[in-house]
């Protein structure tokens, strides 16, 4: 069995070394638990029930997520509904966008404070982000351009993590120096992504390098889009449908990976910017915010394989052919189709369809938005023809979010940092309310099912597999 292993891992990792990889045979052949187990002692996997409801774990006021009526005393799927503190996405989608301003500063507003700005209170609050969006002197010299990095999330993590030490007060976890935290961070997320893909692009890429310095009267969106882009240049359309995903994503309840690792975290009393570092190392992993990214390579492989993009039979064998592990990546998902939460739909991708749509018609990219559309349509078809569906499965906000970016010409590398830059503000209110709120440490139990054994004198101890 080792050698199989060690053969397997040596064929998966060419630059693996005979002895890790013989170290890491026994530790696979070690680390198996019997999956019956988790039955027997009803064990909550991923802090799901066996009907995939995620384990009551905290209250929060901060937003709530709806995808079931139980109000017959029966389960029934409903169309997804998403409240950011009482209030309707929709609604409030709308109203900013009614009103012709851009929304994601009003919603972090929202977040963190509890309540709607009046006008005056959104001015004060665009000035103080606005005062806040700059970093120390040197800091992009220093810190971001010499030592560049391939993996932005990394390079923001480490960046955040770096700010630590320029702030005198870091440690200091008082909700007054939270709060400056937590809005200096929502400032300064822009502009770390985007340098640090500047940088990177710079030097492993050998594109020229370009430093644009963020405006003070722009939206945390015109500044992205000015400061990505070599000639600053951005239309009104790109700007706010950026705004409109960023408003999307800044939020999603406390029970998402990557908020609930910033109330985990935030219960054992630690800094701000170690809260925010955890949260992004969650953030980056491809089955949460990496997601839309798969989406992208999952088009460009259909696009490629499909002939007719308008021909539903052609689309559901293809469609098919992925589910059954024949085609794309051979792991049998349809990404961006289906949601931990919602059943019939997801809110957020019902909101960003309309406006998908118009920027797919000032890009030239109609046909493209027609095919999405038709996979979202045949997809749900297909997966219940070949898989068990126990609730119902509808595009989700990924599902679009990595072609708008696309169409804003947004590098892949970037894709999860903007996810990043939005969910900030959701970090930063379940922050705030998990300090305000404090109890116990966040600590969930584990039980051991390993034998007790003797034990050996190191004499008498057996090489291990595969040692000589």
């Amino acid at each position: 069995m080792f050698e199989k292993d060690k053969n397997s891992l040596e064929d998966k990792y060419s630059d693996i070394t005979p002895e890790i990889a013989r170290l890491a045979a026994i530790c696979m052949n070690n680390g198996v638990i019997e999956p019956e187990l988790y039955t027997q002692y009803k064990v909550n996997r991923g802090l799901r029930d066996l009907n995939g409801n995620g384990v009551l774990t905290g209250l929060t006021e901060i937003s709530e997520i709806q995808a079931f009526d139980t109000s017959s005393g029966e389960k029934v799927p409903i169309d997804g509904r998403l409240y950011f503190r009482g209030i309707e996405i929709h609604d409030l989608v709308n109203g900013f966008i009614d009103e012709k301003r851009f929304g994601f500063e009003e919603t972090t507003y929202l977040l963190i404070f509890g309540k709607l700005p009046s006008q005056r209170e959104l001015e004060e609050f665009k000035e103080l982000l606005a005062n806040y969006r700059t970093l120390p002197t040197s800091f992009v010299r220093d810190i971001i351009l010499k030592a560049p990095s391939f993996d932005m999330m990394n390079t923001l993590a480490r960046s955040v993590l770096t700010l630590h030490a320029y702030d005198e007060k870091a440690n200091d976890t008082s909700v007054p120096n939270v709060l400056r935290q937590s809005l200096l961070l929502t400032a300064v997320f822009p502009l770390l992504a985007v340098y640090g893909y500047q940088a990177y692009r710079h030097y492993f890429e050998g594109d020229d390098l370009f430093i644009n310095a963020p405006k003070e009267h722009l939206s945390s969106a015109e500044n992205i889009l000015r400061m990505l882009r070599k000639d600053s240049q951005y239309t009104d359309l790109e700007a706010r449908i950026l705004d409109l995903a960023l408003v999307l994503h800044a939020e999603h309840g406390g029970g998402n990976n990557s908020t609930f690792t910033t109330h985990v975290v935030t219960s054992s009393g630690t800094d701000t910017y170690s809260s925010v570092a955890a949260s992004l190392a969650s953030l980056k992993g491809p089955k949460h915010g990496g997601a839309n990214i798969k989406v992208v390579e999952m088009f460009e492989d259909l696009k490629v394989n499909i002939k007719d993009w308008t021909d539903d039979d052609e689309i559901e064998a293809y469609l098919a052919n992925i589910l059954n592990y024949k085609a794309f990546d051979n792991m049998g998902l349809i990404y961006g189709m289906g949601h931990a939460v919602y059943s019939l739909s997801d809110p957020r991708a019902e909101i960003f369809k309309g406006f998908v749509e118009k920027l797919s018609v000032e890009k030239g990219r109609t046909d493209e938005y027609t095919l999405y559309n038709n996979v979202a349509r045949l997809a749900p078809k297909v997966i219940g023809e070949v898989r068990k569906i126990y609730k119902g499965v509808s595009a989700n906000v990924d599902f679009y979010s990595g072609f708008v970016y696309s169409m804003l010409d947004l590098p892949k590398e970037l894709f999860t940092p903007i996810f990043a830059i939005a969910r900030i503000s959701g970090w930063s209110a379940h922050r705030i309310e998990e300090l305000i709120n404090s109890g116990k440490i966040i600590r969930p139990a584990y039980k051991s099912v390993s034998p007790h054994v003797d034990y050996v004198p190191i004499s008498k101890r057996e090489n291990p597999l595969g040692a000589q």
